[in-house]
């Protein structure tokens, strides 16, 4: 989690921020509801510190990522819209089974191969 007291104090002061902003989120109707949801997001951009140091990864092609990304996405849109389409349960289930192997492929096969491509243990 962190490595010194200043980054543990600084995720700290995220989590915290993250939880007071779902707390506003949640009871959004009323004024404090408001006033949370602000404290929150500020505790959570002042949790946000910026990177230390040169990271190890390197860059590698976006098309493999993007194409992962979209099929996770896809199979979640063919998911929630496709099933407003069909009305029988046995349609709607096929449907919801196609549409989540769709993203497990994208999220399970596409993404790791892709990020493998460039890691940092393949030099």
């Amino acid at each position: 989690m962190a490595a010194n007291k200043g980054q543990g104090r600084s995720f700290a002061v995220f989590l915290l921020g993250f939880t007071v902003a779902c707390a506003g989120a949640a009871s959004w109707s009323g004024g404090m509801g408001k006033l949370l949801l602000l404290v929150g997001i500020a505790g959570v951009a002042l949790g946000i510190k910026p990177l230390e140091g040169k990271t190890a990864y390197r860059p590698g092609p976006s098309g493999g990522k993007f194409a992962g990304g979209l099929l996770a996405l896809l199979g979640w849109i063919v998911t929630v819209v496709g099933i407003q389409f069909v009305t029988s349960a046995g349609g709607r289930i096929l449907l919801a089974l196609v549409g989540i192997a769709t993203s497990l492929f994208g999220i399970v096969v596409v993404l790791p191969a892709a990020f493998n491509k460039n890691a940092i243990w393949k030099t």
